[in-house]
C-alpha cells in the first residue's frame, strides 16, 4: 500500500481502490496496514525524542567534564 487518499480509498501502484468494494480479508489487511503505519510513525517520533535526549545528556556530560578539568 503506497499511500492513502482518504479513509475510503487506497492507492496501490497508482490505481485507486474503494475500500467498500473489498472483501472482509482485504478490509482486514487495510486495517492492519494502517495500524502498522501509525505504530511506525509513533516509533519514529519516540526515536527522535530518545536521540535528542541522548545528545543532551552527552553534551551535559562533556560540559561537566570540561568544567571539572578547568577547575583543577
Amino acid at each position: 500500500m503506497e499511500k492513502q487518499d482518504n479513509s475510503n480509498v487506497v492507492i496501490i501502484d497508482d490505481k485507486e481502490y474503494k475500500i467498500e468494494d473489498f472483501n472482509k480479508e482485504q478490509t482486514y489487511f487495510v486495517s492492519q496496514i494502517r495500524d502498522l503505519q501509525t505504530k511506525a510513525a509513533n516509533l519514529r517520533f519516540q526515536i527522535d525524542q530518545v536521540t535528542t535526549a541522548e545528545k543532551a545528556f552527552t553534551s551535559s556530560l562533556v560540559k561537566s567534564l570540561t568544567e571539572e578539568k578547568a577547575d583543577n
